[in-house]
């Protein structure tokens, strides 16, 4: 597929995208790999560019470089950001109490801390991405070790198997020092992102190399 084609079928799937403004998207593509610029009105339309992008076959991989440009009234001061931040984070049912910090510069957010799961990261910034005055979130909270690194492996060659879309034995495990390593072939993107959601899953993992590629 011609990176002409790509930029186009990205632009289309930006215009269909309800939630997303693509009137204020610049999309180049070279040898399909995406660069998003421009300007959006939050951080929650500017994840979803990002995740429409993705969607789109062809694509090899994404440069998000839009900016969140608030309209009409002043952005919160960061201090009040900070605030909001730490009660949204509190009220999140499945983010550990008192176990995620949050940091906030010129409306980026900067989450540290440590919790048990990659899921409750995840949360943590889920919970936040919604919020008004958000200009990006820096999510740089550490996901504790529970497992060996047997058990780990074994959980995800497991997650990999249940998979319909994902073909389990073209793609090779290694864990290392709770760092997870995936190698092989997929068909499609979204096959690579459901093999890093798997490896993600597994608990104790504290980092993902992804070197598959797609053929």
């Amino acid at each position: 597929m011609s990176d002409r084609t790509i930029r186009q079928n990205v632009i289309d799937e930006l215009d269909f995208d309800p939630s997303i403004d693509a009137a204020g998207i610049g999309v180049a593509v070279e040898d399909g790999i995406v660069t998003l610029s421009g300007h959006v009105a939050s951080y929650t339309e500017r994840v979803a560019a990002e995740k429409a992008t993705r969607k789109v076959r062809g694509v090899r991989g994404v440069v998000e470089e839009i900016k969140v440009r608030f309209a009409g009234d002043k952005p919160p001061r960061d201090e009040d950001l900070a605030h909001r931040a730490v009660q949204m984070l509190d009220w999140a049912v499945t983010v550990p109490k008192n176990a995620v910090q949050v940091k906030v510069q010129d409306g980026w957010v900067t989450l540290t801390g440590e919790v048990e799961w990659q899921y409750q990261k995840e949360e943590a910034r889920a919970a936040l991405k919604r919020l008004t005055g958000v200009a990006g979130i820096v999510n740089m909270i550490d996901v504790t070790p529970r497992a060996d690194a047997a058990d780990v492996r074994k959980k995800i060659e497991a997650a990999l198997k249940r998979s319909a879309e994902v073909e389990a034995d073209a793609i090779r495990v290694t864990v290392k020092d709770a760092q997870v390593t995936l190698e092989g072939k997929v068909h499609a993107w979204h096959e690579l992102r459901l093999a890093e959601t798997a490896a993600w899953s597994a608990p104790g993992v504290r980092a993902v190399v992804d070197r598959l590629t797609v053929a």
